[in-house]
């Protein structure tokens, strides 16, 4: 049920900085290699202290949720990398999967507040120095939830659709001074994070993780995961001279996926 690239997109981003947030674990990680392997510097941050030592790249431990710990994780790699060309949006959670009037307060907050509004936070404070630098690239993690209605996961498919009037509007912003910002869409991700979600989805629905595992893939055209590297080469394409005249754009790599469920 898993289709897809498992290298990485062959393109030459030596002496490009790269500043990944999440990037010790997951897609993040794959991200992080997938650059580094291409030529670029790459600086990460996580909340996991483990993954960070053991993810093989510079970078500090930081909370996305807290806007002054996105600060000076840019501020840090900036440091490091002595400039930046390239912020990859990555950190989010998966929030709560149970139906609305179930959600507590506090749940509909963590959600947006790490999975969108970092991005505000990451992005403001980055947005100096890539014009300093005449220009670079922004990318967003958004998901197919930012173009679908979601049920049972409604503070997510707020926060991605957010993530995607966020990514819209910074472009316009942005295209002045040669920075282009994009978002990536991902579907059902083989990994971790995806057998999760299914594991409290088939919990909420009273099924088996089975019968949820072959529902979430019908409902793509491909009838298929995508993988971890088919995210990081969207995200190698888009930092790249090859994705120059790409801003403003919410990207599917879903397998052609047709709904959520």
């Amino acid at each position: 049920m898993v289709s897809g690239a498992n290298t990485p997109l062959t393109v030459d981003l030596t002496g490009y900085n790269v500043a990944i947030s999440a990037g010790a674990n997951g897609i993040g990680k794959v991200m992080a290699h997938s650059f580094a392997y291409c030529g670029a510097r790459v600086f990460v941050s996580d909340v996991d202290t483990h993954a960070l030592e053991m993810c093989g790249h510079p970078g500090m431990k930081a909370d996305a949720g807290d806007p002054a710990q996105c600060d000076a994780f840019i501020d840090a790699a900036v440091k490091h990398l002595g400039g930046l060309d390239v912020l990859l949006n990555n950190a989010g959670i998966a929030g709560p999967t149970k139906l609305v009037e179930h959600v507590t307060p506090e749940e509909v907050e963590a959600t947006l507040r790490i999975d969108l509004a970092s991005m505000f936070a990451m992005s403001r404070r980055a947005i100096p120095v890539l014009r300093a630098n005449g220009g670079g690239a922004i990318i967003n993690l958004s998901s197919a939830a930012g173009r679908f209605g979601f049920p049972l996961r409604a503070p997510y498919a707020a926060a991605k659709w957010g993530v995607i009037g966020f990514t819209k509007s910074l472009s316009i912003e942005l295209g002045p001074d040669g920075i282009r910002v994009n978002a990536i869409l991902p579907g059902p991700v083989d990994g971790p994070r995806i057998r999760a979600v299914i594991k409290a989805k088939a919990l909420a629905s009273s099924i088996s993780e089975n019968e949820m595992t072959e529902r979430t893939v019908a409902t793509t055209s491909l009838n298929c995961f995508v993988t971890q590297q088919d995210i990081a080469n969207m995200a190698l394409y888009l930092a790249s001279p090859f994705g120059a005249t790409m801003s403003g754009q919410a990207i599917g790599v879903d397998a052609d996926m047709q709904t959520m469920m």
